[in-house]
């Protein structure tokens, strides 16, 4: 009889290291989803900032702002 409990409680741990093990994964895929939408963001941003320094050249260059 000792043996029941022994076994449930060794089932459960692996159902747990089971589930622990996707989580990971998950979170690994997450994290790698996380980066690329932060790369791409900070693509936008260097875009937008050069758009920026190209549209104050030109009000420059057209005398729309002062120098």
């Amino acid at each position: 009889m000792a043996r029941e409990p022994d076994n449930l409680v060794l089932e459960l741990l692996r159902r747990i290291d089971e589930r622990l093990g996707r989580m990971e994964d998950d979170l690994h895929d997450l994290k790698v989803r996380v980066t690329a939408l932060e790369e791409g963001q900070a693509g936008i941003n260097r875009r937008l900032d050069r758009l920026d320094e190209r549209v104050e050249r030109i009000e420059k260059r057209l005398n729309l702002i002062e120098v």
